[in-house]
């Protein structure tokens, strides 16, 4: 492609140099440079990718997009205000628009996102509809699962992966759009059918700073799509109807709306309600448990009407989805006590895993958890109080220390803890931890696992371990029943 093409869109400036050149790739990284490709420099947090920009003409860079004034470099420069934002509309223009062959719905939110994701999924797959999906679990396309290493890409990632969607001709792209990707700016250039509003409570305070600026980062989405879903009972979404473009359908169960809950009915089985909408009703029922279930069913049922689907096929299509990997996830213990593995890592999604446990636990509530390191500190010592007050016992553990202080980071949440007169253990070690609360587990006691979820890696000092929770379940009860058989033939 032409250098004058690919950039032509941009809001430029200056340009020095000859832009009759043609363009192999687009790169970010020096490293991934080759030949005939044009680097963009972004300013990132660790690093800045102008310190890099005669490693990547070394590479084989003919062409630089930078946001600072550079020497000479004997190829073309093209300054712009912002690189990241120059890098999306440049992938989008690069890979040929591939969002224009689908429909594109982004879900933004603290929590529910991933599982209202796979809900909408459900439905439209039920309707007989290629789906690919985007988020913090794995992205899909159809059936064929792609790993996934943030919940939104990087935007030449992003238009990547919208280019082959579109190579395999799907009709929707269900996708999590995160406040960072609307932030820096992933996600520009994007046109949403529908956008969806789940909810917003403290969370990324380390890179928003303020819930002010977390809840305008949420709220571009809603500048960016043709109708909005959202949740009316969150009392910040005042925010986003007062300054979105789009039209809106409003949900709740506290508040009437649009679209509402009745007669819910709560078990450790999953949820049923009766849903109002456009004076029709019908009884849903969703074998995810807990309060936050029926909302994240509101959210896609509302996103499933605004694209033209009839209420009959929503109910069909969620009654089929029985679950996401890692939310209030029940692990088989083959015992008289239950496991359950749940992503919650921010104070609100803890609190509604284990008011959910609380609602049908016979025995215990056992909750095994720690916090994510450099990330948002103030939260800490507020899931400590969370899991105190919800719990019945607690082990606090390491969670993804990345490059902090294990103990220092359980020093933060213990301060929370101390207020609830709670009873708990500290043991550091995330293996020993789900081992002790399994080996002291008594009849009827559930034990939650919050904070990992889905994910099967622990990142310690930068390393990232091998660490999937279910395998370790079943590799302690196996090692338990091992050591029991042992005890009884001994006793024999």
């Amino acid at each position: 492609m032409l250098l004058s093409d690919l950039i032509k869109s941009l809001e430029k400036e200056y340009v020095i140099g000859d832009t009759n050149i043609n363009i192999n790739k687009i790169a970010y990284d020096s490293r991934k440079v080759s030949e005939n490709d044009i680097f963009v420099c972004i300013r990132g947090f660790k690093t800045d990718g102008h310190n890099y920009i005669q490693q990547a003409i070394e590479r084989g860079a003919v062409a630089v997009v930078v946001e600072k004034d550079v020497e000479n470099l004997g190829v073309p420069v093209v300054k712009v205000a912002d690189s990241r934002e120059a890098l999306a509309f440049m992938a989008a223009k690069f890979f040929g628009y591939p969002s224009n062959q689908f429909k594109l719905i982004g879900v933004t939110g603290t929590n529910g996102k991933t599982t209202t994701t796979y809900l909408i999924k459900s439905v439209l797959e039920h309707k007989g509809y290629k789906v690919g999906l985007i988020g913090t679990n794995q992205n899909m396309i159809g059936d064929m699962v792609i790993p996934t290493e943030r919940t939104t890409p990087e935007s030449l990632e992003l238009q990547q992966l919208f280019f082959d969607m579109a190579k395999e001709k799907v009709d929707y792209v269900v996708m999590e759009v995160s406040s960072h990707s609307l932030e820096l700016n992933r996600v520009a250039g994007c046109h949403y059918e529908v956008g969806i509003f789940t909810n917003i409570t403290q969370d990324h305070l380390d890179f928003h700073i303020t819930m002010e600026n977390y809840l305008k980062a949420k709220a571009k989405l809603f500048n960016m799509c043709k109708i909005g879903v959202i949740n009316i009972d969150d009392f910040r979404s005042q925010y986003i109807l007062d300054t979105c473009s789009c039209s809106t359908l409003c949900y709740g169960i506290d508040k009437k709306k649009d679209l509402y809950a009745e007669n819910i009915q709560l078990s450790d089985k999953g949820v049923s309600f009766e849903v109002v909408a456009n004076d029709k009703r019908e009884i849903i029922e969703l074998g995810i448990p807990g309060k936050f279930s029926v909302y994240n069913a509101l959210a896609s049922i509302g996103a499933c009407l605004a694209l033209g689907i009839d209420l009959e096929d929503i109910k069909a299509g969620l009654k089929k989805e029985k679950g996401v990997p890692g939310r209030a996830q029940l692990v088989p213990t083959g015992r008289d006590f239950s496991v359950l593995i749940d992503y919650a890592h921010t104070p609100d999604g803890l609190q509604n895993i284990l008011s959910t446990v609380r609602d049908f636990a016979k025995g215990r509530v056992v909750t095994v958890f720690g916090c994510g390191g450099d990330r948002d500190r103030t939260k800490r010592p507020i899931m400590g109080r969370i899991a105190g007050q919800l719990s019945d016992f607690c082990v606090i553990t390491s969670d993804n220390p990345r490059t902090e202080d294990p103990m220092k980071i359980i020093r933060d949440i213990e301060e929370g803890i101390k207020d609830t007169g709670s009873s708990y253990v500290v043991i550091e070690n995330r293996y020993q931890a789900i081992k002790y609360a399994i080996t002291n587990a008594e009849k009827d006691d559930i034990i939650v696992l919050a904070g990992k979820g889905h994910e099967t890696y622990q990142e310690i000092n930068g390393v990232r371990y091998h660490f999937d929770e279910n395998e370790v379940v079943r590799e302690i009860l196996s090692e338990s029943m091992q050591n029991e058989g042992c005890r009884m033939e001994n006793a024999e």
